[in-house]
This record gives structure tokens, C-alpha cells and sequence, in this order.
């Protein structure tokens, strides 16, 4: 149902565009080119934007909202592989198929574009070609990160993830997360309870304050940084 919903909005927004197209991609930017091209579809709070092993046939950038990747292990764990906020392009894979899941944990609206009609604009566009090599390499490096995190302690992991999320969202020393508690658990590798009390360690070491459950300041970067070294 997803990928007619996906081909009946491309169909739409191609009609709607019209020459638009064409000046997308002499410009020769990805992110411009999947914003000319690519078709903008809501998804709700916890939808399934793809799953896991489905063919990767298309690319998609957030507008608006945060979206996490992740997959469910053989114990039943989950395991967040990513969180994708406005601007972020996602769904680029190796191979044919997802490796991760991905769905919205806000409601969101992403914009959809056929990975073919990508990689079709990069043969004929060098500047195109560059910039998708860039977004892989960028991907791999986001990967490695992560799993150099996953071996740290509780607190490197935490102060690691709020240094993060300053850094892709900055705005000054406060950080609103749109992710709970329990997704920022399942991404780091720790529980719940784990992620709270260190939250709290953080903060009675003046490192962070928590005004809210979803709110963050951070009042010592510098400790945060020694943390994540």
C-alpha cells in the first residue's frame, strides 16, 4: 500500500512541478534535486515509513519531524540505528534491500524519490555523483561512530549522544529531544533505567540540567567533551 501511496504522490508532484524538474537538475545539488523531484508524504506518530528487507526503491529526506531506523534482534531487543532530523536524507543502502526499518516518532512528513531516477541524474551529472559518494561516506563514517559508542561506558555513551544532538541541532546550550527515553536507551545499547540514572549523575554533577523529560542544557561542554574523548 505504501509504494502505490509513493508512485500516486511522485505522479502528482511531477504534474504539479512541471518544468521545475529540469532546473533541478542542472543545478546539479542532491538535496535540491530530491526536493524538485521527490513527492511529500505524511506519516503519523510510530508509522512504518519501510521495513526492514523491503527493496530499497526509493530515498527520502525529513521536512519535518525525526524519524529512527532500527531492527529487531533474535531476542526480541531492538536496536536504533540512527535518528533523522529535518534536512536529513535517509534509506540510501549498499545493496537492494533495507537493512534497517525506519518510521516516524513524531508525526513527519518526508519527501520520497525514486532511488533509480537518483542515480539516473548521477550518471549524467558529476557534481550530482559527488555529493551522493559524500552522503555514503558520511553514512559509514555515522555508522563506525556508533559502534565505538556502543563500547563505552554509560556515561561516554550519553555525553557522546547529547554532543550529538547539540551539533545537528544547534541551538545554543538547549537541546528539545523528540526521541523518549527508551529510544535514546535502545540506540545507546543500555536500559532505560541505565539512561535515567545517568541523566541524573549528569546533572547532580552539574554537567546538564533537565528542566523537562524532552529538554537538555548543557551547562559544562567541556565535561561533556572530556566524556566523549
Amino acid at each position: 500500500m505504501l509504494t502505490a501511496a509513493i508512485q500516486s504522490a511522485s505522479t502528482r508532484s511531477a504534474k504539479g512541478q512541471g518544468a521545475r524538474t529540469v532546473p533541478a537538475m542542472r543545478t546539479g545539488a542532491l538535496a535540491s534535486s530530491i526536493e524538485m523531484m521527490g513527492a511529500p508524504m505524511p506519516f503519523a506518530r510510530n508509522v512504518e515509513i519501510y521495513g526492514e528487507n523491503e527493496p530499497a526503491d526509493y530515498l527520502y529526506k525529513v521536512i519535518s519531524g525525526t524519524v529512527r531506523t532500527y531492527k529487531v534482534l533474535n531476542d526480541g531487543r531492538r536496536q536504533i540505528g540512527s535518528f533523522y532530523l529535518p534536512g536529513d536524507i535517509f534509506g540510501l543502502e549498499a545493496g537492494d534491500e533495507h537493512a534497517y526499518s525506519a518510521e516516524a516518532i513524531t508525526e513527519a512528513k518526508v519527501l520520497v524519490i525514486k532511488r533509480s531516477a537518483v542515480v539516473g541524474l548521477a550518471a549524467r551529472d558529476n557534481n550530482v555523483a559527488r555529493q551522493l559518494w559524500s552522503l555514503t561516506a558520511s553514512e559509514l563514517h555515522r555508522v563506525q561512530e556508533h559502534i565505538l559508542l556502543l563500547i563505552k561506558t554509560a556515561q561516554e555513551r550519553v555525553a557522546g549522544f547529547l554532543l550529538e544532538m547539540a551539533a545537528r541541532a544547534p541551538s545554543g546550550n538547549e537541546i528539545d529531544l523528540p526521541m523518549s527515553r527508551q529510544d535514546i536507551a535502545d540506540y545507546l545499547g543500555l536500559t532505560i533505567e541505565t539512561v535515567s540514572r545517568t541523566f541524573t549523575q549528569l546533572e547532580n554533577a552539574a554537567t546538564i540540567s533537565v528542566p523537562t523529560s524532552r529538554r537538555i542544557v548543557l551547562r559544562n561542554r567541556a565535561a561533556l567533551n572530556r566524556l566523549n574523548a
